[in-house]
């Protein structure tokens, strides 16, 4: 089983948060961990709105960003295809991001009948669409 993580659910896999828990239980019965390459930029900059927010000290951003980037070559990162990517925000609404991310998922998947993937985000609406495109979605 492929387990795709947008953003959210990769920061929960490194933070402490509500349903992060539950995430780490489903990563461990993955074959699979990917996600988008934007998710590398996109969690540092996470890690770095959580230092400025003060709501981790130094010394927690240093551990937490040591442990995604050593683990960051462990994912499956992939691409994702703007057409689509396109076509996604303007038919769900979804902020560019979480298109970006669905393509991704939906890319692993193109030309794969029958792979067992699952979708994990913590945006209901992204959720929402992702499900409407056919995936199958982790709900936390």
């Amino acid at each position: 089983m492929i387990l795709y993580l947008g953003t959210s659910s990769l920061v929960k896999l490194y933070t402490e948060e509500k349903h992060s828990d539950m995430l780490r239980k489903w990563i461990h019965t993955a074959e699979v961990v990917a996600t988008c390459r934007v998710a590398y930029t996109e969690m540092i900059s996470a890690l770095e709105n959580r230092f400025r927010k003060k709501d981790i000290s130094r010394e927690h951003y240093n551990t937490l960003m040591t442990a995604f980037t050593k683990d960051w070559p462990h994912f499956a990162s992939t691409d994702f295809d703007e057409i689509e990517t396109g076509r996604l925000v303007k038919q769900y609404k979804l902020k560019r991001f979480n298109a970006i991310h669905l393509s991704a998922a939906k890319l692993i998947l193109r030309g794969q009948p029958g792979l067992s993937l699952f979708f994990s985000s913590a945006d209901d609406g992204l959720n929402k669409a992702a499900e409407q495109e056919g995936l199958n979605v982790l709900h936390f």
